[in-house]
């Protein structure tokens, strides 16, 4: 019988298509608090939780439908916030320039037990709120610093308080920060420090005092020289 054969030497190769390797990437997408609308992505590294996200959602509600209904619904809703969920509650109204339902939390925030005078806090409060134009509160927030007496000295805290009440042109509240510095007894070995609060001072049209900061600034300046030269 005839059979078709191939040539020993003949040797075929199966080898299967391969397909193109597809490289995914995962997209990120920004995580935004509340309804959609013309606000920024949260700043890289800041996760709010479930309870955060939920406060700010139902002080916003409120704060639009019926804003008398929020002196019963603050302490429902921030009573059972823990410390973070708190504070983040408080950033994310600030984030979002909500300044009035801000202060209502930061009013919380001062009533709890753990709180401690931060100053960085403020200096977010005061930016936030000389960008609504509100300063009248930014006066009676300087107020209120000033009557929680002393300060934990904090270098980077006050700087950042320091010039968000200068770039407010708030000159009465940049005198009371000052006489808290020098009371205190933060930030006033801080030559540059010195040299902002100064600078502010006297554009604003407060020479005195400028020029007794300009002094304290010299002779913080001449202390370091002569520690030079020693």
């Amino acid at each position: 019988m005839a059979s078709s054969a191939l040539p020993s030497n003949f040797v075929l190769f199966f080898s299967p298509i391969k397909k193109p390797l597809q490289i995914t990437t995962n997209s990120y997408t920004p995580i935004r608090c509340g309804p959609r609308d013309n606000r920024g992505p949260l700043v890289k590294g800041r996760v709010l939780s479930i309870e955060a996200i939920q406060a700010v959602q139902s002080l916003k509600r409120a704060h639009r439908g019926d804003p008398s209904k929020l002196d019963d619904l603050l302490p429902k809703t921030l009573s059972r916030l823990v410390k973070a969920d708190l504070l983040a509650t408080l950033n994310e109204l600030l984030r979002q320039d909500h300044c009035d339902l801000a202060l209502r939390v930061f009013s919380a925030v001062r009533s709890e037990l753990w709180y401690k005078t931060e100053l960085s806090l403020y200096a977010d409060l005061v930016s936030a709120l000389a960008r609504k134009g509100m300063t009248a509160e930014i006066d009676r927030l300087v107020c209120d610093l000033e009557a929680e007496g002393s300060v934990r000295c904090d270098d980077k805290g006050i700087v950042r308080l320091v010039k968000a009440v200068i770039a407010a042109e708030r000159r009465e509240s940049t005198v009371r920060i000052y006489g808290l510095m020098k009371r205190s007894g933060c930030g006033v070995d801080n030559e540059h420090l010195i040299r902002v609060l100064g600078r502010g001072l006297r554009r604003m049209g407060e020479l005195g005092v400028a020029d007794e900061v300009d002094l304290e600034c010299g002779r913080f300046s001449k202390g370091n020289l002569e520690k030079v030269k020693v």
